[in-house]
């Protein structure tokens, strides 16, 4: 009986000695992985291509974890937050797109002082950040700009539509706006701002075409404004009469674009966002060469979407949003 029981307890321990040391390493493995995270600047679908870029990042750093967090309320008071959460999940690198890049500048640069910052989309020019990934904007505003002056030859009234004028995305797609349209006839009337409010921001397009009924062309700076310029534009029977130009690569922007409502949008790559930020955390943590330019400036081209291209963009669209 003595004997039987022994040889028992042997084959259990036998069997522990097998399990335990697989359980280890497992909660090993999961131990080790170095935290990145990205910080979006508004809850915009914009951000589920930048998603998808960080989901195929993650898919090739095995040895990281990415966890992307979307600002639901658009604030830095948000962002601190979220940032304060992570840092207590002992994240080491983090990617963000700055809700407002002037009051911010001092928290970057102190956080840049303990784990490895980036920008994205947004940037905060003469911070501690490791490099921007994202669109010139400037640039960007222009090619707006040259498709404004194709709908309004003779010239007229333009209203600019955006979230927040104070972004530095924002003020520079304003300046490269304003630049290409320097000389011409056209005459931006405002910028009328919504705070990343996407009912307000119909009411901004709608009560402009109120108050200015010889509006001519409506401009929408962030994703969620070319759908609600269509839609105020379409409530006030004026589709064809106010032209279109908007920016980014919404569904109903493009199906805007389509249907011959919107005549261009400028699109960026917010799923080469996501995947470069990621790789560039990665390798900046590693100890490798990332790649980044002198100047800090990763920039990923923009794409000019018209009439004659958009059918097989749209088609790129649904295959990148594909699980």
């Amino acid at each position: 009986m003595k004997k039987t029981v022994f040889t028992c307890l042997m084959v259990l321990a036998l069997c522990l000695g097998i399990i335990l040391p697989g359980c280890s390493k497992k909660k090993a493995d999961k131990a080790v992985k170095t935290k990145l995270a990205f910080i979006t600047n508004n809850t915009a679908n914009f951000w589920v291509f930048a998603r998808r870029g960080c989901e195929k990042a993650a898919g090739e750093l095995p040895e990281f974890e990415v966890d992307f967090r979307i600002t639901s309320d658009a604030t830095p008071a948000e962002q601190r937050r979220i940032i304060d959460d992570l840092l207590a999940r002992g994240v080491q690198g983090i990617a963000i797109s700055p809700v407002d890049p002037l009051n911010q500048k001092p928290f970057i640069d102190e956080l840049a002082g303990k784990i490895t910052v980036i920008t994205c989309d947004s940037d905060i020019p003469g911070s501690r950040r490791k490099c921007y990934i994202g669109t010139d904007n400037v640039a960007a505003g222009r090619q707006a700009g040259e498709m404004i002056k194709e709908v309004l030859p003779r010239g007229g009234k333009i209203m600019l539509f955006v979230g927040k004028q104070d972004t530095q995305n924002a003020k520079e797609r304003i300046q490269g706006i304003k630049e290409a349209i320097a000389g011409t006839k056209i005459e931006v009337i405002d910028v009328r701002t919504d705070n990343v409010d996407q009912v307000r921001a119909k009411s901004n397009v709608a009560d402009s075409l109120v108050t200015y009924p010889d509006l001519s062309c409506c401009v929408g700076l962030w994703n969620y404004n070319g759908p609600a310029i269509l839609n105020a534009v379409a409530d006030a029977g004026k589709l064809g009469q106010v032209k279109i130009v908007c920016f980014d690569e919404n569904e109903e922007t493009l199906t805007g674009v389509r249907d011959g409502h919107i005549y261009g949008t400028v699109v960026q790559q917010p799923y080469e966002f996501g995947y470069r930020s990621m790789r560039v955390l990665a390798d900046i943590i590693k100890g490798n060469d990332p790649n980044v330019p002198p100047d800090g400036m990763l920039i990923v081209p923009t794409i000019i979407i018209k009439k004659d291209n958009v059918s097989p963009f749209i088609e790129k669209v649904h295959e990148l949003l594909k699980k």
